[in-house]
């Protein structure tokens, strides 16, 4: 049976981590900035993946993101986008990774409320990123964060419509932006969620507490998760040890 879980790391911090990863066991989410691209070191990345492979641990990626965004609607921001997404495919590739985890761009106050100019250019954005993954076979995963409802992301999805292209539910941004209850997010979105991305807050702030530490409730979200018909792979996003050691621990109570 596959491993599904990963723990959220930095690319900036892979040297230091990897004896820890490889040692526990731990499958990563390597997080990308934009310069960690420009920057990529070779060596690192070929040791890393092999390591990994040999190990049997799985690798997932999280495409940079700050002032990026694949539904702009200046040009410059479009192709700046498209330059680091592309970069990341080649990056992810390089590790092996099975899935890429990107930001939607989406805000409703950006758009003024005219969710169509979004739409419309993430639906000129996505296919050549996806004919790219194809290449690779990586499957690309669109993490939501300001959204308020599943509506956006199930209309972009849903005209796609690419076995390449699914959803990452990350619980603590619907927790803390989300105005749609779970029941409708996974009636909504069930059927698109490939991964998921498990931090816990009290709705005051992104705080990336623990799971079970806030007051989210996660015996509800896994038993939603467990009736899903394909198993999402996950992702603890804790960015502390201490916080990763006690999201493991807690995680136990739930799985």
């Amino acid at each position: 049976m596959v491993n599904p879980l990963h723990v959220t790391i930095p690319y900036r911090q892979l040297e230091e981590l990897l004896p820890i990863l490889l040692e526990r066991q731990l499958q990563p989410e390597i997080g990308f900035r934009g310069e960690d691209l420009d920057q990529l070191d070779p060596e690192l990345v070929e040791r890393a993946a092999a390591a990994f492979t040999a190990a049997g641990l799985n690798v997932s990626i999280h495409a940079p993101f700050f002032d990026l965004n694949p539904g702009a609607i200046e040009p410059y921001v479009f192709e700046a986008t498209a330059i680091r997404f592309r970069q990341t495919l080649a990056a992810a590739s390089r590790f092996g990774a099975r899935t890429i985890v990107f930001h939607p761009g989406y805000e409703y106050w950006k758009y003024g409320g005219m969710d169509h100019l979004w739409l419309n250019a993430s639906l000129d954005f996505w296919p050549a990123i996806i004919d790219l993954a194809e290449q690779f076979e990586i499957n690309l995963a669109l993490e939501n964060i300001f959204e308020t409802h599943p509506g956006t992301l199930r209309d972009l999805l849903d005209q796609i419509d690419s076995p390449r292209l699914g959803h990452c539910f990350d619980v603590g941004h619907w927790r803390l932006f989300a105005k749609s209850s779970l029941d409708e997010w996974f009636t909504t979105l069930g059927h698109r969620i490939v991964h998921l991305h498990l931090h816990d807050n009290t709705g005051k702030g992104d705080e990336h507490r623990p799971i079970g530490e806030g007051d989210i409730n996660f015996t509800d979200l896994f038993a939603r998760v467990d009736q899903l018909e394909s198993s999402p792979t996950m992702t603890l996003e804790a960015h502390t040890p201490d916080d990763l050691d006690r999201s493991l621990v807690n995680l136990q109570k739930h799985r």
